[in-house]
């Protein structure tokens, strides 16, 4: 991490304590300086039990053995790094002779935990390792969910130097103090050209306007945060007077990303507010693998609705659907009919044409309906052959309109059957009203007596419901 200068006022007991990142710093005796609240938290052990002590592996291990941290202060190589954390490691590419890992901790929790963690020297003057700093991550939940998106999902923090997380810092003046390496991958932005400024704005907006960190500092109420980010923010439930927030930043990359973010304040012995540190997290895959579920969840629902022939509703949907209309029909007392439709000698037709050639006329069937439907009404196949439709705000002239024009239209199309004969086929149309006491078995009934009817007159034709029944 750059800083602009040692003497900014934010000392690193501060930027640790205020940081939602599990964050442990041991000195070159391997003695725990700091171990702050979040790292209470995830290890379920409070500070005092291990500042002061080189006993930090009794939070993870069930014997002595070294963390991470523990192997930066001894300057341990490669191979030695790769005794404890084998094929789970790697050299951090930000952060000079720093390291990173993944590994599961049995111990932690209910069945264990998966956790990412970072340990990086702390050099003083002269070059020496004067100690190290690790910070751990719980990534269980993004494990188990998405194992394909290893990205930094789980990064929810602020952090000091050797994190790999985005960290800002602003002091109260709003002047950028930090601004670390994982900072400038992710805006673009180098740390030269920042600190010392008031653009950290530039990263993420095309003009200029405050940062979570920027509200922080200014110590606004909710109501000012909600004006900028409204709906997407939430007090942060570790840190006293931090928020998090998520939201879409379009200018950043190349088809903009999504960022978590998360802002706290700095403050000094006397409790006053003396800057804000702001983590982000860049959680695009998250969000583009949740858009990709809501998408299958709705093409499954619509298959789960859908006839796959007719690409009308079916069946099931409609006893989903009917009961809601007629309710509302009855409730507000608006007009509600109900088509019912038998494909006329459907049995001649398989018998002469196969079944192929009697999918190819239900098709066709349907074809008709969604042509002579409006956006208000629904489309059933209802069994084999039968069909209903849902007409509501439709008084009987006009159900038996859009009927008789539905009839005719059926009765002049041709479908090619399987050897290429054009086969011609008519349908049978009963139209029934919604009554107050009506049910959808009363409905139904109705309109499957009147559609018989119109079969046994001759078919290929409409009938309206007896008035008398």
């Amino acid at each position: 991490m750059q800083q602009a200068s040692p003497d900014n006022g934010i000392a690193l007991t501060q930027l640790v304590e205020g940081n939602p990142v599990a964050t442990i710093v041991i000195d070159a005796s391997h003695r725990v300086t700091h171990w702050n609240r979040a790292c209470a938290v995830l290890t379920g052990v409070p500070a005092e039990k291990m500042i002061g002590r080189s006993e930090q592996w009794r939070a993870f291990y069930d014997s002595a053995r070294p963390i991470m941290a523990d192997l930066v202060v001894d300057g341990v190589l490669e191979d030695g790094v790769d005794r404890y954390y084998h094929g789970k490691f790697a050299k951090s590419a930000l952060i000079a002779d720093a390291y990173e890992a993944e590994d599961f901790f049995p111990s932690f929790g209910q069945g264990g935990r998966w956790l990412f963690f970072t340990a990086a020297a702390l050099r003083d003057a002269e070059g020496r390792i004067v100690g190290a700093i690790e910070t751990l991550q719980d990534v269980t939940e993004r494990r188990r969910a998405e194992a394909a998106l290893r990205e930094k999902e789980a990064y929810l923090a602020q952090v000091v130097d050797g994190s790999s997380v985005p960290t800002i810092v602003i002091d109260a003046d709003h002047v950028v103090t930090h601004w670390n390496r994982a900072c400038e991958a992710l805006s673009g932005l180098s740390a030269s050209a920042v600190i010392g400024t008031r653009d950290h704005w530039k990263s993420f907006y095309p003009t200029r306007r405050p940062i979570l960190a920027d509200l922080i500092i200014d110590g606004v109420g909710e109501r000012e945060v909600d004006r900028l980010y409204h709906g997407r923010f939430r007090r942060s439930s570790l840190i006293n007077g931090g928020y998090e927030a998520e939201d879409f930043f379009p200018n950043l990359g190349s088809a903009g990303s999504w960022l978590f973010f998360t802002a706290a304040p700095l403050r000094n012995a006397a409790g006053e507010v003396i800057g804000a540190i702001e983590t982000l997290q860049d959680v695009s895959e998250r969000r583009r693998a949740e858009e990709a579920l809501r998408d299958s969840e709705e093409r499954y629902r619509s298959l789960s609705q859908t006839d796959p022939l007719t690409g009308l509703f079916n069946s099931r949907h409609m006893r989903e659907v009917l009961p809601l209309e007629i309710e509302r029909a009855t409730r507000y007392g608006r007009p509600l009919a109900l088509l019912a439709l038998d494909c006329d000698n459907f049995k001649a037709v398989n018998d002469n044409h196969g079944h192929l050639g009697g999918d190819r006329v239900l098709q066709c069937l349907a074809n008709a309906i969604h042509q002579c439907l409006r956006r208000s009404d629904s489309a059933f196949r209802y069994g084999g052959e039968e069909f209903v439709v849902l007409l509501p705000e439709t008084d009987g002239p006009a159900a038996l309109l859009i009927a008789e024009r539905l009839c005719a239209a059926f009765a002049d199309a041709r479908t090619p059957s399987p050897v290429g004969e054009a086969i011609s086929c008519t349908v049978s149309i009963g139209v029934a009203l919604c009554r107050a006491d009506d049910n959808e078995m009363s409905l139904m009934r109705r309109a499957d007596e009147a559609c018989y009817r119109a079969k046994r007159a001759g078919k290929n034709q409409v009938v309206p419901e007896d008035s008398g029944g």
